[in-house]
């Protein structure tokens, strides 16, 4: 999660150096569209990152103080976990594969 958000932040970067650029109106869209896009992943990586890491505590809290036992609850949670990180992921690779498409439209 560490990479993807130091990456999203160096496309965020990127994006920045467009700015500079001399752009049609459809280029300023497009570019809206992308900072927003990056923002809002960006969002997304910080809660699931936090979710992982209560999730940990929680195992943790689990396996110490109920002899090893972890509820059934948190292996499902687990799971959804996974889910989520797997469809992040994938929408993570879209995004920037359209958002490469987009800055060497730019140059």
């Amino acid at each position: 999660m560490r990479t993807c958000r130091e990456e999203f932040n160096l496309l965020k970067n990127q994006l920045q150096h467009a700015v500079n650029k001399q752009l049609s109106k459809e280029q300023l869209t497009n570019l809206e569209h992308y900072q927003n896009q990056l923002h809002i992943q960006l969002i997304n990586i910080h809660d699931l990152k936090q979710a992982v890491k209560a999730h940990d505590r929680r195992i943790n809290f689990e396996s110490t103080e109920t002899t090893g036992k972890i509820a059934d609850e948190t292996y499902a949670d687990h799971e959804k976990l996974f889910e989520e990180y797997q469809s992040l992921k994938s929408s993570l690779e879209d995004l920037r594969g359209e958002f490469g498409n987009f800055i060497t439209g730019l140059q």
